[in-house]
């Protein structure tokens, strides 16, 4: 199945999932994080959108634990950076939509909170198709370890996400049911 047909059925299997489920467990992030032996790092994130399982309450947890945390920002080129934010800093909306931080604090964050569109047990992950999360990680990973962690609903999984060589791999997938590494 091509990827935007993939996309679009799974879109909506998303929408209609995320009316009626919960959504992740702050606890499970921790468990990762223990495993991982990370303490007291950067931690980005992402503002949902589209029925995306939603982060921000993960998010408040690390602020409220001492963690930095930080939003992306699109640039042009199919780019994105990673801007120091806060709950108490103003958002702007973007070209898409979608609330970013008004200021440009870079950061490169440790711990990375992925929204995806479907996922497989190899973890893979399909995105929206403009590839900004994957040149990000290959960015990233050139300058230091990263954790990437994406985040979805366990009926977001099939049996194969189609890949090409620019799309990266996640390290784990937490789900409202279930973590796989």
């Amino acid at each position: 199945m091509l990827k935007s047909k993939l996309r679009q059925k799974i879109l909506k299997i998303r929408e209609k999932t995320n009316k009626k489920n919960k959504q992740i467990d702050f606890t499970q992030i921790i468990k990762i994080l223990k495993k991982e032996k990370i303490t007291k790092k950067v931690v980005g994130g992402y503002y949902p959108v589209n029925f995306e399982i939603d982060d921000l309450e993960i998010l408040k947890k690390f602020e409220k634990n001492k963690f930095n945390i930080s939003l992306p920002v699109i640039k042009k080129n199919f780019q994105m950076e990673f801007c120091k934010w806060s709950f108490s800093y103003p958002l702007k909306i973007n070209k898409y939509g979608i609330p970013e931080p008004k200021k440009k604090n870079i950061v490169y964050p440790d711990i990375l909170l992925i929204p995806l569109v479907a996922f497989d047990k190899n973890l893979n992950r399909l995105g929206y198709g403009g590839g900004y999360y994957d040149r990000l990680i290959a960015k990233f990973s050139k300058k230091k370890k990263i954790i990437k962690i994406g985040l979805a609903f366990s009926v977001q999984r099939i049996t194969k996400v189609p890949t090409n060589v620019y799309d990266q791999k996640l390290d784990y997938i937490v789900t409202n049911k279930y973590i796989m590494k």
